[in-house]
């Protein structure tokens, strides 16, 4: 029973300046790139979660020392070939697609077999994505089923260059074959369909022989081998998956408005503006900065009277993957069709993120139209829930937890939404901010 929240009441028109925690995508990234670093590095905003802590517990088991004091992170890096090889070594990655996928690539010499394993959610989504190319390496696996985890990795002491292309817009697979790379001798040559580059920043950040040729539908880039990684001390940005939901909110509730302080901006993140303001939603960047190769800004957020339906561009959906089902909401409250398309990315997600949008929507009482890769939905301007919903069985995922909280905000209803603790794994304090804004 405690693992559930009741919500009965609309939230009132508000005005608020928030902080949102540390970007996860960079927690977990820096964490990695710390652990392979010849020296101390140190984070602060660093984002506490379940899976920033799964990555933290990796480095750990692989000979890494970490410290964590009065928010502050220290990792111990011990250089590019540091790491402490042991025979039946388990790397739990919880519910980290991620970690999962990045620490693959990391692992490429391991000379005894390494098990990773990782929650419900996690052993079902595909790991054929990226075990492929990293076979190519000389790496080999065993997976579950051909495709889950469990699996099994055994490194190869010279791996070879690779050519790949990545043709999904995974910024995951794309990462793991980046770091796999730095570890062999010869150039790798990577053609990736557009995606988060935060991995390919933060190489040119620290000064690695990572090039990036952007072209207009895939980036080119070139990796050889890492000699030494300097340590990276570093202010976690905030994150705009986590400042999604309060985004919507505000954009929900009329004469609403919303500051979110110092959030990560980049460009292949925030494909969630660009839809929400072709939508009618007010968004001003104020404050912009670069800080680390990364683009920061606070976020300014004004509910507009009359929300516009749209279109959406296939070519948007890789910089906003993770907020369709927020994304979503906004569509059931607009005068007119929404149609989004080309989103069979969503079912690899958590869960079936397509079906749940699809699902909460209906129970809601918004008509929808899905196919296995796009949803239509008909909005309603004056659309109101007046009656019991109950939220449960989504295989804890997170985002579908976070996005029935800010329906029920939005349109009323009685709500019970199951698996409260889903949120550890991304945003831990989600619903202290939520109270905070109620207030």
């Amino acid at each position: 029973m405690n693992n559930q929240i009741k919500i009965e009441k609309k939230i009132h028109s508000f005005k608020k300046q928030i902080i949102v925690p540390g970007d996860k995508s960079l927690s977990i990234r820096w964490v990695l790139f710390s652990s392979l670093a010849t020296g101390i590095s140190k984070a602060e905003n660093l984002l506490l979660s379940e899976d920033v802590i799964a990555a933290v517990n990796a480095i750990k088991k692989l000979g890494i020392r970490v410290n964590i004091k009065n928010k502050i992170c220290k990792i111990y890096g011990r250089g590019i070939e540091g790491y402490k090889f042991k025979k039946n070594i388990i790397i739990d990655a919880k519910n980290s697609g991620t970690l999962g996928r990045l620490i693959l690539g990391i692992l490429i010499k391991t000379p005894y077999p390494i098990k990773l394993i990782g929650d419900q959610s996690l052993s079902k989504r595909d790991f054929k994505r990226v075990t492929d190319p990293l076979s190519k390496f000389g790496a080999k696996f065993e997976l579950k089923n051909g495709n889950n985890l469990p699996l099994k990795i055994l490194g190869i002491k010279k791996p070879s260059p690779i050519l790949y292309e990545e043709k999904r817009g995974s910024a995951q697979c794309k990462s793991s074959v980046i770091f796999a790379a730095m570890k062999t001798k010869g150039r790798t040559i990577i053609k990736a369909k557009k995606s988060r580059n935060h991995t390919e920043l933060l190489s040119q950040y620290l000064k690695l022989p990572v090039k990036v040729k952007k072209n207009k539908k895939f980036d080119l880039i070139e990796v050889n081998r890492v000699k030494k990684i300097s340590p990276l001390n570093y202010k976690i940005p905030s994150d705009i998956s986590s400042g999604s939901f309060f985004i919507v909110l505000t954009a929900l509730i009329k004469n609403s408005e919303l500051i979110i302080k110092n959030v990560n901006i980049n460009p292949s993140r925030i494909g969630i503006i660009t839809i929400l303001k072709k939508m009618g939603v007010k968004i001003f960047f104020e404050k912009q900065r670069i800080y680390k190769g990364e683009k920061i800004a606070n976020i300014r957020v004004i509910g507009p009277k009359q929300l516009k339906p749209i279109n959406c561009p296939s070519n948007l959906n890789a910089g906003a993957i993770d907020e369709f089902l927020v994304i979503f909401l906004v569509a059931a409250k607009a005068k007119g069709i929404s149609y989004f398309k080309d989103l069979s990315e969503l079912n690899q997600k958590e869960s079936p993120r397509l079906k749940w949008g699809s699902k909460i929507l209906n129970l809601m009482g918004v008509k929808t139209k899905t196919t296995s890769d796009s949803i239509k939905i008909y909005g309603n301007p004056n659309l109101e829930v007046n009656k019991e919903i109950v939220i449960k069985d989504y295989l804890k995922d997170h985002r579908v937890f976070m996005t029935s909280v800010i329906a029920s905000l939005a349109f009323g209803g009685k709500w019970t939404i199951h698996d409260k603790d889903s949120i550890k794994t991304s945003f831990p304090s989600f619903l202290k901010i939520i109270n905070d804004i109620k207030k």
